[in-house]
């Protein structure tokens, strides 16, 4: 038994196609077919069901690709550990919210790519709510969330603060004195969905406050709510120094509310039992660059030097 066979394998009943897989692996379909025959031969035991059109694992085959599943995992640990770090070759699936895409996460792919060039990154920008489901379900490796969901299975690392408030367009509300809060909830507010990881967190907290929005409209996108917000059509909470340009010009203002917002802290998680020395690394190069300070940060400037 090999792990070339048992990449076959694992890949075949992964994406449901020899053909896939032989393309995944960078190989040919007979190839491919070889090496589960190899296999097959190996245990004296059919592993896919050549009765069907697709690539169908028998029990045996289930039983097989599990195993296959967790050698593999121990062979790409067993090279973390022992390698050099510019020799590790794996791919990281990495799920983000728009916000964090919208800010560093260049600067922390650069990073990534200095440190392990032969590492290859797979982007997923979702909602909070989504990646944790997509990390529990082995879909990605690594997330990086709004600290609103605890969960022994996905621990968390803290990576770094966000600060929000509640702003809308000019003239849309008098801004020259406070507000409570009370006060703006019987404004129309533009609030993030159930599916954000800050919506959860502003929700829970203005609810614990005994505030019911009178006249809300979920919205699930940040760049359509920031959108929204400069249209004129409500007041939304937006994270401040992200969208520092837009007040600078005139375009937007934060208003002074009490109780001010509370920060939002965002951790990087991950399922437990996956914890790696290159994950560990991968999130202490999210804590170095963590920045939400500006929208579309660029990884280099034009004259090379890093920002």
């Amino acid at each position: 038994m090999t792990f070339k066979q048992l990449e076959a394998l694992y890949w075949i009943g992964q994406l449901g196609s020899f053909a896939l897989a032989a393309n995944k692996l960078h190989t040919s379909q007979s190839a491919v077919s070889k090496r589960v025959h190899e296999l097959e031969m190996v245990f004296d035991t059919e592993l896919f069901d050549r009765t069907q059109r697709s690539a169908r694992l028998t029990d045996k085959g289930e039983e097989m690709f599990m195993l296959a599943k967790a050698l593999l995992e121990q062979r790409d640990a067993a090279i973390e550990q022992f390698s050099r770090v510019d020799v590790i070759e794996r791919r990281v699936r990495i799920g983000i919210t728009e916000l964090t895409a919208m800010t560093w996460f260049p600067r922390w792919v650069e990073l990534i790519s200095d440190h392990y060039p032969k590492v290859s990154l797979e982007p997923d920008v979702d909602s909070s709510v989504n990646l944790r489901e997509k990390v529990l379900a082995d879909e990605l490796d690594l997330i990086v969330v709004p600290d609103a969901f605890a969960d022994t299975r996905i621990p968390s690392k803290a990576v770094g603060q966000v600060e929000s408030a509640w702003m809308c367009k000019p003239g849309f509300m008098p801004a020259d004195g406070p507000v409570r809060l009370h006060e703006l909830a019987a404004q129309r507010l533009l609030i993030q969905g159930s599916k954000s990881g800050t919506g959860l967190l502003y929700d829970s907290w203005m609810k614990e406050l005994g505030i019911q929005p009178a006249n809300a409209i979920v919205v699930h996108n940040l760049v359509a709510l920031i959108g929204l917000t400069l249209s004129g059509l409500g007041v939304s909470y937006l994270p401040k120094r992200a969208v520092s340009q837009m007040i600078d010009a005139g375009t937007l203002i934060a208003l002074d509310v009490a109780p001010a917002l509370p920060s939002v802290t965002y951790v990087a998680m991950y399922k437990g039992e996956h914890r790696s020395a290159l994950l560990a690394s991968i999130i202490m190069l999210a804590q170095e660059c963590c920045d939400f300070d500006r929208m579309f940060q660029a990884s280099r400037e034009p004259g090379g030097d890093r920002r």
